[in-house]
C-alpha cells in the first residue's frame, strides 16, 4: 500500500482510499498516472513521458493528459497545486513523501517504510496490462520472492515475443542465446535458489524459442501493419453514469487494441462524446474504424459496435454484447464489456491480416465450415460421451470433404486434445490420437503461422503432451494477438497448475473468468479454478467455482468428482458420496488409475498434492485399478 497525504493507493487491487477511509473512484487511465507520480516522487516526469507510459503505442494528444491530470487533482482535493506540480517548460512533479506500509482493510501489520521516490510497482500479469514504460523496478529479496511464480510466464512471453520480429526470424545465421547462469545478489539459502530456479525456466523459454518453425515472411507480416481509429464508444441517454462507463469501456478497448502485435492503434482524440449516436466519418489515416454505442436497459448494459472501413465508411463487422449489472461491480462490468467487444474484433482483425487483402466479407464468414464448427462447439457445451462423439464425427465429416480447409483442422485438433485433457479416450488410444492432433496442426500451422484458431490448438496440444513450459510460450503468443482470448488463458493456467504454481494458476482462471470470451468455454476455466483450489486444500473456497461449472456443463464427471473431494474435506460427507455417484453415473468405470493425469514433467509439488487429492477419492469408496 502506497501512502501519501492521508491517501492509501494500492497497486494490485486498483484502488484509492480517501484519508477517512472512502474509496475514490478514478478512470483507468487516471489511475495508472497516480500511480506513476506516487511511484516517482520527487521526480519531474515530462509529458512525454507520462504519455509513453500510460498510452504505449497508442497516439494521443496532450488533452487526453491534461483531462487525467485534473481528474487526479479533483480526486485528491488538490486545488492550490500542492502535490502534483507543474515544472514549467519541464513537465510534472509529485511533491508529496511517500510511505509503504499495511492496507487498511485486514492487511497484516507492519511498520511503514519511508522512501524518496518509491520504485517498485505491482506487476500485472503481461496478458491484461501492459506496465508504464518508463517506471523501473527494483526488487529486493522480499519482492523477489513474492513474484518469483509469475517471472516463469513473463519470461516466456518475453522469450516469444522476438519470434514475431523479422530479423530474429529470418535471420541469415539462427541467433545464438545463451542463457547464462543467474546470480542472487545478497545472503541467503532461498535468494540462491530462486535465482536457480529462474535460470532454469529461462533456459527451457530460451530452448523453446530456437527450437520455433521458420515461417515466411509473406505469412508473417502484411506489407502494411493495419491501423485501427478507435472512437469513443458513445453513452446513449442523459445519465453521468452511462457517460463515465462508455468512457472507461473505450479506455479498455483501446488498451487491448494497443497489445496486439503488429497493430496500430490511434486513441480516440477526446474522452467525452456527444450522447447521441452520430455516422462514423472516413477516416483515411487509418485503415479501419472502431465505434459504438453503449445503452443501460433492462438491468443490462448493451454495446452495440462496429468496424468501418477507414477510407469509404464501409461497416466490415459489426457486434453486440450485454452484460447484467446484478451480482458484479462497476469494474467487472467494464471489463466483460470490453472484453465482449474486443476478443470477437481480435479474432476478426487476425482473420482479415492472415486472408490477405483480396479476401471478401463472405471468405471472412468462413462458410459451411464456420456452421459446422459453431454446431461442434455448440454439442460440447454440454459435454458428455455421446455429444462429444457426435461433434468428432461431424467435424471428421467436414475436413473429408474439405481437407485443405485451415479451421476445421484447428477445430478439429483442438476437439480430440480437449477429449485427451478430459480423458475421454482410452489410453490405448491416446498416442494414436495425439498423433492426428499433432500432423494437423503441423500443416495448419505452415499454411498460416500466426493465425489464432491454429496458435490456440497448438497451445493445448503442447499442454496435453506435458511440455507444460513449452506450453507457456505458445499460449504467450495467442495472447499477444487476442489479449482476451479465454481459451488461450485457461490453457496457460493449466501450464502453471502441473508446475506447481499454484497462485499464479489461480489468478490465471480468475483473469479468464473475468473476460468471459468464449462464453461457451466459460465452465472450463471455473473448473480450473475450483480445481486448483482443491489442490490448494482451499475447499470451500472452490465450492462455488466447481457448482457454477457444473451448472453450465454437467455431464463431464470429471467436475462432480472434484466437488467430491471439496464435499468430503469440508465435512459434507453425504454431499460428496452423492458427487461421486454422479461421476460414476457419467462416467461408468472410473477409477483413479484411468481419471489421473500423466504425472511426467509436472513439478513434484503438483504430483504430491495431486496424490492427496487421490487418497480423498480413495476414501470416499472410488477404486484404485
Amino acid at each position: 500500500m502506497l501512502c501519501f497525504a492521508g491517501f492509501e493507493l494500492d497497486p494490485e487491487r486498483a484502488r484509492l482510499r480517501g484519508p477517512g477511509g472512502e474509496a475514490i473512484r478514478l478512470r483507468p487511465k487516471s489511475f495508472d498516472m497516480l500511480q506513476l507520480f506516487v511511484t516517482n516522487a520527487g521526480r519531474v516526469l515530462s509529458k512525454q513521458d507520462l504519455i509513453d507510459a500510460i498510452w504505449p503505442n497508442i497516439h494521443v494528444g496532450d488533452d487526453s493528459l491534461f483531462q487525467c491530470v485534473r481528474e487526479i487533482r479533483a480526486a485528491l482535493g488538490d486545488d492550490q497545486r500542492q502535490l502534483i506540480k507543474l515544472v514549467s517548460g519541464r513537465g510534472y512533479l509529485f511533491d508529496g513523501q511517500v510511505t509503504v506500509g499495511p492496507g487498511g482493510l485486514g492487511d497484516e501489520a507492519q511498520p511503514p517504510v519511508a522512501t524518496a521516490g518509491v520504485e517498485a510497482v505491482a506487476m500485472a500479469p503481461p496478458a491484461l496490462a501492459a506496465e508504464p514504460a518508463r517506471t523501473r523496478l527494483r526488487f529486493g529479496l522480499r519482492a523477489a520472492l513474492a513474484t518469483a511464480a509469475g517471472l516463469g510466464a513473463v519470461i516466456g512471453l518475453a522469450v516469444a515475443a522476438p519470434i514475431f520480429v523479422p530479423d530474429f526470424i529470418f535471420a541469415r545465421k539462427p541467433p545464438a542465446v545463451a542463457a547464462e547462469q543467474l546470480v542472487g545478489v545478497g545472503e541467503g539459502q532461498k535468494l540462491a535458489e530462486l535465482a536457480a530456479s529462474v535460470a532454469d525456466r529461462l533456459s527451457a523459454a530460451v530452448s523453446v524459442a530456437a527450437a520455433a518453425p521458420v515461417l515466411t515472411p509473406d505469412s508473417m507480416f502484411p506489407r502494411k501493419s493495419p491501423t485501427i481509429a478507435m472512437m469513443p464508444i458513445v453513452g446513449v441517454g442523459d445519465s453521468q453514469l452511462v457517460a463515465e462507463m462508455a468512457g472507461d469501456v473505450t479506455d479498455r478497448l483501446t488498451d487491448g487494441l494497443a497489445r496486439i502485435d503488429k497493430l496500430r492503434v490511434l486513441a480516440p482524440r477526446s474522452q467525452t462524446a456527444s450522447a447521441v449516436p452520430q455516422p462514423v466519418a472516413a477516416h483515411p489515416e487509418a485503415d479501419f474504424v472502431v465505434s459504438g454505442e453503449l445503452r443501460l436497459e433492462g438491468g443490462a448494459w448493451t454495446i452495440q459496435a462496429r468496424m468501418s472501413n477507414g477510407a469509404t465508411g464501409e461497416v466490415r463487422w459489426t457486434n453486440s454484447v450485454s452484460v447484467g449489472i446484478e451480482k458484479s461491480d462497476m469494474t467487472l462490468q467494464q471489463i466483460r464489456l470490453a472484453a465482449g467487444v474486443g476478443h470477437p474484433l481480435a479474432l476478426r482483425i487476425n482473420a482479415m491480416i492472415n486472408a490477405g487483402p483480396a479476401a471478401t466479407d463472405d471468405d471472412l464468414a468462413g462458410g459451411t465450415a464456420k456452421v459446422v464448427i459453431e454446431q461442434a462447439m455448440a454439442s460440447i457445451n454440454q459435454t458428455t460421451p455421446e455429444r462429444f462423439k457426435a461433434a468428432q464425427t461431424m467435424l471428421e465429416k467436414a475436413i473429408a470433404a474439405d481437407p485443405g480447409n485451415v479451421d476445421l483442422a484447428a477445430a478439429l485438433s483442438a476437439h480430440l486434445l480437449r477429449g485427451i485433457q478430459m480423458t475421454w479416450y482410452n489410453r490405448a488410444d491416446v498416442a494414436e490420437t495425439q498423433r492426428a492432433a499433432q500432423s494437423m496442426l503441423e500443416q495448419a500451422l505452415r499454411a498460416k503461422p500466426t493465425y489464432i484458431p491454429v496458435l490456440e490448438a497448438y497451445c493445448r496440444l503442447l499442454n496435453a503432451t506435458n511440455q507444460f513450459i513449452e506450453s507457456l510460450v505458445a499460449c504467450g503468443r495467442v495472447l499477444t494477438l487476442d489479449p482476451w482470448d479465454g481459451l488461450a488463458i485457461y490453457n496457460l493456467g493449466l501450464g502453471q497448475l502441473r508446475l506447481g504454481r499454484f497462485d499464479d494458476a489461480l489468478a490465471t482462471f480468475k483473469q479468464a473468468e473475468q473476460f468471459d470470451t468464449p462464453r461457451t468455454a466459460r465452465w472450463t476455466w471455473l473448473l480450473g479454478a475450483g480445481l486448483t483450489l482443491v489442490v490448494m486444500d482451499r475447499n470451500e473456497e472452490a465450492i462455488p467455482y466447481l457448482t457454477k461449472s457444473i451448472a453450465i456443463t454437467p455431464a463431464t464427471g470429471r467436475s462432480h468428482a472434484v466437488l467430491a473431494i471439496a464435499y468430503h474435506r469440508t465435512g459434507r460427507t453425504d454431499e460428496a458420496k452423492a458427487a461421486l455417484a454422479k461421476t460414476m453415473e457419467l462416467r461408468p468405470g472410473s477409477t483413479i488409475a484411468n481419471i489421473r493425469l500423466d504425472p511426467r514433467n509436472a513439478s513434484p509439488v503438483y504430483n504430491e498434492a495431486s496424490r492427496r487429492v487421490e487418497d480423498t477419492l480413495l476414501a470416499l469408496g472410488m477404486a484404485a485399478k
